[in-house]
């Protein structure tokens, strides 16, 4: 699907709030209500959208920890990354998962109530895997920038 200009303000718009009714969104982007609906709709159904949620202050529900860790496997063979790529989708503190290229395999940001949580989950889970090799932890000290949020450019 090609977005215009259009698609790309209401984008813009609901990236800003996903909530935005299309009277709202046509107020915005100056189209009627629903030419919006239309236009939304399209791009939901091209999985442009891919969907929308509340965010969440990690903090505010007792996850005070934010880890980024870095794993390396001992195997590469197809079927054993497969089952740790399930792993990662499966374990709900996990919030983001990267297979990376460079030294490091993959690494996953994690969210935990406190270090005891942090240690059971490195080494139950992810050390007892039989394809990590090795894991590096670093915590994060304090939250400067956080976006769901891409970019877009607005052709004049």
């Amino acid at each position: 699907m090609q977005i215009d200009r259009l698609d790309r303000k209401l984008l813009l718009a609901l990236q800003k709030d996903g909530r935005l009714t299309n009277a709202e969104l046509a107020e915005q982007i100056g189209l009627s209500a629903s030419q919006c609906s239309r236009r939304r709709t399209q791009l939901e159904k091209s999985r442009i959208i891919t969907g929308y949620t509340a965010k969440v202050a990690p903090d505010k529900v007792g996850m005070d920890i934010v880890s980024l860790i870095s794993i390396n496997l001992s195997k590469h063979d197809e079927d054993i990354a497969a089952d740790f790529r399930r792993l990662l989708n499966e374990l709900p503190n996990v919030q983001d998962a990267f297979a990376l290229t460079g030294e490091m395999d993959y690494s996953i940001k994690v969210v935990s109530a406190n270090l005891d949580e942090l240690s059971d989950f490195i080494n139950t889970i992810l050390l007892k895997h039989p394809a990590v090799q090795n894991v590096r932890t670093t915590i994060a000290l304090e939250k400067i920038k956080s976006t769901t949020s891409v970019p877009i450019e607005i052709p004049k």
